[in-house]
């Protein structure tokens, strides 16, 4: 699918791409792909942050290796994130994206609070989902979100190419929910088509502000917008799943929570579900 006509997305100056490589042999990064595409689209900056994690001598696994071998693992490393740096570099000169790299080689730990420094000098982050041996997708994602004060969206495999005409939002009535689905309205008024999907009994639907009653605040913002309450079935997480596949969603707008013992039934644990597997790329804002 194509991505959306650069003219109607606006307000996207500058965007963050981060990535790090973990071992030689690295599965291509989604989101580097996704955000050249997106910062062509929004004729935006991009900034890309191609990390290597530099081995430390404390991780009770190197124990088998010497200094020398720490060593060459780490130049190897390094150099395999400044070629990833220099490839999409090349790239973003080719499609006439303003893009500027970095390549720092650090312990993981500072990759991470690195990141999300730097976010907070962009106005959106786009970081990887999938399964990595120490979990630094998840936890760059979270960092980044929580600490940034910046949504992020969070990019699945498969999903190289930035598109956004069909999205749903997902809408608890919470002040989170409305934060995501602000924060995502230069996606919202490009898409052709917005579901505001609510997942629950009537009962706790309208415990809270229902999704008709949020919808009317979009469509004054020029958003093509419908409503659809669903029961929810075998769980939020999947019902919600199973909707973005009907409804051909491209982006998923969440709102994110972090430990609230109240939301976690409800909401919490859709984030964690859907940063394990989406079907679609995720908009989350904090």
């Amino acid at each position: 699918m194509s991505t959306s006509c650069p003219s109607k997305l606006t307000g996207l100056r500058d965007v963050l791409v981060g990535t790090a490589v973990e071992g030689e042999r690295e599965a291509t990064s989604s989101a580097i792909g996704y955000g050249l595409t997106l910062a062509k689209a929004a004729n935006a900056h991009l900034t890309v942050q191609s990390a290597s994690g530099r081995l430390s001598g404390d991780d009770a696994w190197l124990g088998a290796f010497d200094s020398e071998g720490v060593s060459i693992m780490d130049r190897r490393l390094d150099t395999l994130a400044r070629s990833i740096a220099e490839h999409t570099a090349g790239d973003a000169a080719q499609a006439g994206v303003v893009c500027t790299t970095e390549a720092p080689s650090l312990p993981y730990p500072d990759i991470v609070n690195r990141l999300a420094a730097r976010a907070r000098l962009h106005d959106l982050t786009i970081l990887d989902i999938g399964p990595r041996t120490y979990d630094i997708d998840r936890e760059m994602v979270e960092k980044a979100l929580f600490y940034s004060g910046r949504p992020v969206i969070a990019v699945p495999p498969g999903h190289d190419t930035f598109s956004a005409w069909r999205i749903i939002v997902a809408w608890d009535g919470s002040a989170q929910a409305a934060r995501a689905a602000n924060d995502a309205l230069p996606f919202l008024r490009a898409a052709e088509a917005v579901e505001i999907v609510t997942i629950g009994t009537e009962a706790v639907i309208h415990a809270t502000v229902p999704g008709a009653e949020f919808a009317p605040h979009l469509a004054r913002h020029g958003v093509n917008v419908t409503v659809n309450d669903l029961p929810t079935g075998e769980s939020v997480a999947s019902t919600l799943r199973s909707q973005a596949g009907l409804f051909r969603a491209d982006m998923i707008v969440m709102g994110a929570y972090r430990h609230s013992p109240t939301r976690e039934f409800f909401f919490g644990g859709v984030t964690r579900s859907f940063l394990r597997g989406s079907p679609a790329p995720l908009f989350l804002a904090h």
